[in-house]
């Protein structure tokens, strides 16, 4: 069962193969045996969880259930959970226990959707290693001396070491799409707006967008169907029909134009990503798909853009966590003031730290105009170069990462050298787009590697048709790494 799609376990649960609690301590067993090596949870109950299996087994058995009912799911720990601790991977909010939904849960609840637990994450997500937590760093399932790829590591390893069948991410650089590169899955991230951001804790307001990480396109599709909707209490969430994203998985790729920016295919990549893709690239041709060369000029500047825009909001969004009202609260202080400084000071990891200092900086008088404003001039044109690229074809398609994962510690002492790992993914946030990464293969050291596929806005359906089909013809997804 451990290896079963969500469209497999749906059957199982349907035709009483299994049970929902049954599943769901399989799943709790594997996560109590693994991890304490992979380090991938930070939170699991239990109770709980049987408890909500006992309840979609009666409504299987009552008849009228969802597809999804019964199945558990891992949450990463930036989703508010009711009556669950709800931490951030931060020491700030290490006993925050939430106590309404964020909107995302929500819908996978009413879905009948079991929660399995809170994954491990980058701090506030802040990074790309997963190594910033405040309950350690997670281990990559397929080597525990590398890195999972972050800020959404421990969502990424627990699927990859099958400790659940999916789970819930947030990408605001990359943070779905590298990790699942990593680790060997599948991470969309939806056009900015199409899930909504209540109750998921901010780091980026205008960057945030939570997606699936599953094993396969066609698990994504489903997830992507029941977390989509209209909510009104995030402002930026956007008023669209509700759609099957799993409506054109089986279409043919004749004739599709896949577009190859130059900009991807020049320096960086490491040689063993390269061969992986382009053996990709040809499977797709192989399917009756044709390549084009694009351009997208300035995607060189996604990452100093990035690095201005998002810690700018980030020590915004932070603010908030001050000592006053929830959160951590020095134990000592002499004034209000001596109390705000020391609660943030203990509270916050160097990482977080860094970006607050960054964003307070550029957005104080005096270098508002000269970094703010022209990040954000940079962020316009990179959204245009990718609207002529469309002109010219239906996906896009390049690495999602440098290189396989590295070692833990490997980039720790040089924070530039972290934020580059992102340099493929972060354009795609900074212009709203849609993204995804499947496997493609593996490089140096058995290691996964990852296929990014970038799609027009609103585009989900035909991109995660495009993934489908190219998981059908191969089983870089099927693979799985050997128990630890």
């Amino acid at each position: 069962m451990i290896k079963a799609s969500l469209r497999e376990l749906s059957a199982a649960l349907a035709q009483k193969k299994i049970s929902s609690v049954e599943l769901s301590t399989l799943f709790l067993e594997r996560i109590e045996r693994l991890n304490p090596t992979l380090n991938a949870f930070i939170s699991v109950d239990r109770d709980k969880t049987l408890a909500q299996a006992g309840q979609a087994d009666a409504a299987i058995a009552a008849g009228g259930a969802g597809a999804l009912a019964g199945i558990p799911l891992a949450y990463k720990d930036i989703f508010c959970t009711e009556g669950w601790a709800t931490t951030c991977g931060s020491k700030m909010l290490a006993n925050f226990v939430s106590p309404y939904d964020a909107h995302v849960v929500q819908l996978l609840k009413a879905a009948g959707l079991v929660t399995l637990g809170k994954t491990n994450m980058d701090e506030f997500a802040m990074g790309s290693s997963n190594e910033t937590s405040f309950f350690g760093p997670v281990r990559n399932p397929w080597d525990t001396a590398k890195v999972p790829g972050g800020s959404s590591g421990g969502s990424a390893a627990a699927v990859a070491a099958r400790l659940a069948p999916a789970a819930t991410g947030t990408d605001t650089g990359g943070s779905i799409r590298q990790p699942a590169a990593l680790c060997g899955l599948t991470g969309l991230k939806p056009t900015y707006g199409v899930v909504s951001r209540y109750g998921m804790i901010a780091f980026a307001s205008s960057l945030d967008q939570g997606g699936p990480m599953a094993k396969s396109a066609e698990d994504c599709a489903l997830l992507l169907s029941a977390m989509a909707g209209f909510d009104p209490r995030d402002s930026t969430s956007l008023a669209r029909p509700v759609e099957d994203y799993a409506r054109d998985l089986d279409q043919p790729l004749a004739g599709l134009k896949i577009g190859l920016p130059r900009e991807f295919f020049a320096e960086g990549m490491a040689d063993d990503v390269r061969a992986a893709v382009d053996a990709a690239l040809a499977e797709y041709r192989k399917a009756g798909a044709v390549t084009v060369e694009v351009g997208l000029p300035n995607s060189g500047l996604s990452v100093p853009a990035y690095y201005v825009i998002a810690p700018a909001e980030a020590s915004s969004n932070l603010s908030r966590f001050d000592g006053v009202r929830y959160g951590h609260r020095a134990p000592e202080y002499s004034d209000l003031f001596d109390m705000y400084c020391k609660s943030r000071a203990q509270g916050f990891g160097a990482e977080v730290k860094r970006r607050i200092l960054i964003g307070t900086y550029v957005l104080s008088h005096g270098y508002y105009d000269a970094y703010y404003l022209q990040a954000q001039k940079i962020r316009r044109l990179i959204a245009d170069d990718f609207a002529q690229a469309f002109e010219h074809c239906d996906v896009i398609m390049g690495p999602t990462s440098p290189g396989v994962a590295f070692d833990v510690g490997a980039k720790s002492d040089d924070p530039v050298a972290m934020y580059l790992s992102d340099i493929y993914t972060i354009a795609v946030n900074l212009a709203g787009l849609p993204g995804m990464s499947i496997p493609c293969g593996f490089g140096a050291g058995g290691l996964p590697v990852g296929l990014q596929l970038i799609g027009n806005y609103f585009d989900e359906a035909r991109m995660l048709n495009v993934a489908h089909r190219y998981q059908q013809a191969t089983d870089w997804h099927l693979r799985m790494p050997e128990d630890i």
